[in-house]
């Protein structure tokens, strides 16, 4: 670990006891991703949770590993069911019965898994997906439903379904114009009113972010929650932040469907760290402060003045993340893969300047890195090998304005060959490139940019045991002079 690394840990440390005297803001959780060549071990994960009082979680599946350890926990679940499972539920209601027994019901009882929520598909309807989930959604979820109450679950817990905030819109950009995108509104109607009838909640993913990286003429500051935006007047409320307007245009297409008073729930919020000028853990910081002061007063929004229900979105960087979307797919922890809080945060909403505990009892692979060996590289015939080493790597943190966009060629090229590297379990075939590489005991980390050691993992199993249904894409590269990522 890195002096910078340790520093951290030492400071979350520190704050333990801190943590423990203050009431954290109630209503909130935190989505556990697991799309990671190295992911923390679930009992490291979960030991983190209640280090930093946390006590609710969303998952993306629901691995035995991960189940297994919340078990007795108390902790508040949502499990997920990926989009790619949709097909077979949705025709075959044995299936979903399956599911739900294997995946539900296997984890109740004393000293079960708390479940709350069954998460069905993940933003399904994104458009980028050209309709693939469309036909199959709505049964899925209606299959999953009468399975958890045949099951006798569904008073305990409540079906779902996590959609992208970008299945609603608005014809002039304000929220009473809110409606269903044209394209998904009859299957929306038809969800939002299954909801209303069974009690179940509407699940969103709001992202603040993605309204300035899409667009460059974005006001920045309509982003954050200090009101410092300029204010929107709309029907007699008055909006001067980009999430308070998001959420009330949903309301709005809720009331246009006839429901006004439906259980609303955020399913993924959070702010990025890297891939993007935008993504900073300053920028983060600043994003997180102001959510959790805004949850911490229970205010709401303009149209709904109440408690909000939110999962923050990611507890951990994910490194296997499709980058299809951004550089900064990989980077909305608000933990480091080793579970090093990368920001201060204070889950009480009080706004002090303190870091989240970080992770313990991590151990990580030998300090040895992956370097370009200077005696033998040719520079203008490494393109390739450089090519190589970022698709199956991660050179993320090299993109645009990112902590490590300010190297030089040698060291960019060293970057890459690391990354691959430690992907790859330091296994020392990963550290040749035709032998331009070399393997060296010398930290190669280069001021802020931090050339991780990767840490030592569970079984292979649990790696990438799901494909997250958010952006099933392949990762694109582009050699551009030296690398640029797309």
């Amino acid at each position: 670990m890195t002096g910078r690394a340790a520093m951290l840990v030492n400071v979350g440390t520190v704050i333990v006891t801190t943590l423990t005297l203050v009431s954290l803001v109630r209503g909130f959780g935190v989505n556990w991703g697991n799309i990671a060549s190295h992911p923390l071990n679930p009992d490291i994960v979960v030991r983190m949770l209640k280090d930093n009082k946390i006590n609710k979680v969303k998952l993306f599946d629901a691995h035995s590993w991960t189940m297994n350890t919340l078990a007795g926990t108390g902790m508040e679940v949502m499990v997920g069911i990926p989009n790619n499972l949709l097909e077979s539920l949705a025709t075959d209601y044995e299936n979903a019965k399956d599911w739900v027994k294997e995946n539900v019901t296997a984890y109740m009882g004393k000293d079960g898994v708390n479940i709350k929520y069954v998460a069905v598909g993940n933003e399904p309807f994104l458009s980028a997906y050209n309709g693939s989930f469309l036909e199959t959604t709505f049964p899925a979820l209606k299959n999953i439903h009468k399975a958890l109450k045949e099951a006798g679950h569904t008073d305990k817990m409540k079906a779902t379904i996590p959609q992208n905030a970008e299945v609603y819109q608005s014809a002039n950009d304000k929220p009473s114009e809110g409606d269903f995108r044209s394209d998904v509104k009859k299957t929306m109607l038809d969800i939002v009113n299954f909801f209303h009838d069974n009690d179940l909640p509407f699940t969103v993913n709001i992202y603040p972010f993605l309204s300035l990286y899409l667009n460059e003429h974005f006001p920045v500051e309509f982003a954050f929650f200090d009101g410092k935006g300029e204010s929107i007047p709309d029907n007699g409320k008055n909006y001067d932040n980009v999430f308070d307007a998001n959420y009330d245009t949903l309301v709005y297409a809720l009331k246009k469907a006839g429901i006004k008073d439906m259980k609303i729930i955020i399913g993924e919020i959070g702010w990025p760290t890297d891939g993007h000028k935008y993504a900073t853990p300053k920028l983060a910081e600043k994003f997180y402060a102001g959510l959790m002061k805004r949850l911490a007063k229970e205010e709401g929004t303009p149209l709904r003045p109440e408690r909000l229900e939110v999962y923050l979105f990611g507890f951990l960087d994910e490194d296997m993340k499709s980058i299809m979307p951004g550089p900064f797919e990989r980077h909305w922890g608000i933990f480091r893969y080793d579970g090093t809080p990368k920001f201060m945060l204070d889950f009480t909403g009080k706004g002090r300047k303190i870091v989240p505990v970080a992770a313990k009892g991590v151990k990580y692979l030998d300090k040895q890195w992956c370097i370009v060996n200077k005696d033998t590289i040719n520079l203008d015939k490494v393109a390739p090998d450089l090519e190589y080493a970022c698709y199956h790597g991660d050179c993320t943190a090299m993109k645009g304005d990112s902590r490590c966009s300010k190297l030089d060629r040698i060291q960019n090229i060293s970057y890459a060959f690391n990354m691959y590297y430690q992907i790859q379990g330091q296994d020392v075939r990963a550290c040749d490139f035709k032998g331009t590489a070399r393997i060296t005991k010398d930290n190669a980390t280069v001021g802020s940019c931090l050339f991780p050691i990767q840490i030592v993992s569970g079984s292979d199993d649990f790696r990438i045991s799901y494909v997250f249904g958010r952006f099933v894409v392949a990762a694109g590269l582009v050699l551009l002079g030296l690398i640029t990522i797309i």
